[in-house]
């Protein structure tokens, strides 16, 4: 197996074998890997997208997620997997792949990955003998698509009998997808879009000690922060990254100032701005700190402890009232009435947008590398963007600060 995990994409077809996906989903979890899955519609006549979403613990996609309203091409994200396996692969699914057709979202998606992609055949021996069927397969081996099986064995529903067209387990297929190589796609140049402006962007968490070993703090991971300072950075920007104390290593090309409290994340944020055009404050600064932290470690006591706290500075705040021309961009984590509290952030500190996250949602929780947020205006117009990699959702963000640059300033 490979020793790092894969994005796989996993396409469940229309054979009676797809209820045994569920299992390799589970087993590809259990190895590391992160998962993504497409439905075809023949398959949920086997298994129900509740099952697959479990065991892949997020939303699978069908042909009734491409077809509806959303503003991303998902085959083309979907096509991004490391290493793609089709599961209970039908004649059918080999004929459309091996003529290059695209009327559904699993053939479409097989068009545009660049990863490997094995297939794991699951039909009778009649039809996977058949000279249409063989042809396909050579097609697709031709062009360097792998293939697991199918194995001899009773296969399909009661009474078909045997013979060779029996889909390979799931721990078989598990070690076969993550030993095939992943997908790793060279980096590209992006265009300098940023080149000449200068950005400022707040990561991580605060620590606001109560004596010199305990303190208040939360779980943020500073991914969000990281990947805006690389990106931005990558787009030619001068930027300047004002963190918390986080366990990743310095973007390159980035210049990091470490603090730790938030009044020292207030004052070199602040410092940071006066030369900046568009400040990004995703850090999840402590709203307060204790009023008189100890000198020395007290000792525990048996009985009830009150600690008088008092009010951080707003950092978002203070640079919405000194904002000048400059863009500037919050987060906001609610757990309820998210688009509307949002919004009057948004109008009391001055800020151009809000990008609003939930930190309790499954799989864009703190520390993940995945966010789900929507966009909410000052004006409350808000747009919900799909669940995007970290490093997605800082593209889209830049691209929305640089818009707003550029219609300030007429550039």
């Amino acid at each position: 197996m490979s020793a790092e995990p894969h994005r796989v994409l996993v396409i469940v077809g229309g054979s009676v074998a797809a209820i045994k996906a569920p299992s390799l989903l589970r087993r590809l979890h259990e190895a590391g890997a992160e998962v993504q899955v497409i439905a075809t519609r023949a398959a949920l006549a086997f298994v129900t997208p509740l099952s697959l979403a479990t065991a892949a613990e997020r939303e699978i996609a069908s042909d009734d997620t491409w077809f509806a309203p959303r503003p991303d091409a998902q085959h083309l994200k979907l096509a991004r997997a490391d290493v793609s396996v089709i599961v209970g692969a039908t004649a059918d699914l080999l004929a459309r792949a091996a003529h290059g057709l695209a009327s559904d979202l699993a053939s479409a998606t097989l068009l545009s990955v660049r990863g490997p992609v094995l297939w794991v055949p699951a039909m009778n021996e009649q039809m996977w003998t058949h000279p249409a069927v063989q042809a396909n397969v050579a097609t697709l081996k031709s062009w360097g698509h792998h293939f697991l099986g199918p194995v001899e064995g009773a296969f399909g529903t009661a009474g078909e009998g045997a013979g060779t067209g029996r889909m390979a387990e799931p721990e078989e297929i598990a070690a076969a997808v993550l030993a095939l190589p992943p997908h790793k796609p060279q980096a590209t140049s992006r265009t300098p879009d940023l080149q000449g402006l200068t950005l400022v962007v707040s990561a991580g968490p605060t620590r606001e000690y109560l004596d010199p070993v305990r303190f208040i703090s939360n779980p943020s991971s500073g991914k969000m922060g990281y990947a805006v300072a690389s990106e931005a950075q990558a787009r030619g920007a001068n930027v300047i990254l004002v963190s918390g104390p986080v366990n990743l290593p310095d973007p390159p090309g980035v210049q990091v100032i470490k603090v730790e409290s938030a009044v020292q994340m207030h004052d070199a944020v602040l410092d940071a701005a006066q030369d900046a055009q568009i400040i990004v404050m995703t850090a999840a600064v402590a709203d307060y700190r204790a009023a008189a932290p100890k000198s020395e470690k007290e000792a525990k006591t048996a009985g009830e402890v009150s600690i008088h706290l008092v009010p951080n500075p707003d950092i978002l705040a203070a640079l919405g009232r000194e904002k000048a021309g400059r863009v500037l961009v919050g987060f906001a984590m609610e757990t309820h009435a998210g688009v509307e509290r949002a919004t009057l952030k948004a109008q009391r500190k001055n800020a151009d947008f809000i990008l609003l996250n939930y930190p309790t949602q499954s799989g864009t929780a703190f520390g993940g590398d995945d966010n789900q947020v929507t966009l909410v205006r000052p004006n409350g117009s808000h747009a919900q963007w799909p669940r995007l990699s970290k490093r997605e959702v800082a593209v889209r963000l830049l691209d929305e600060a640089l818009q707003v640059y550029m219609q300030r300033t007429g550039a």
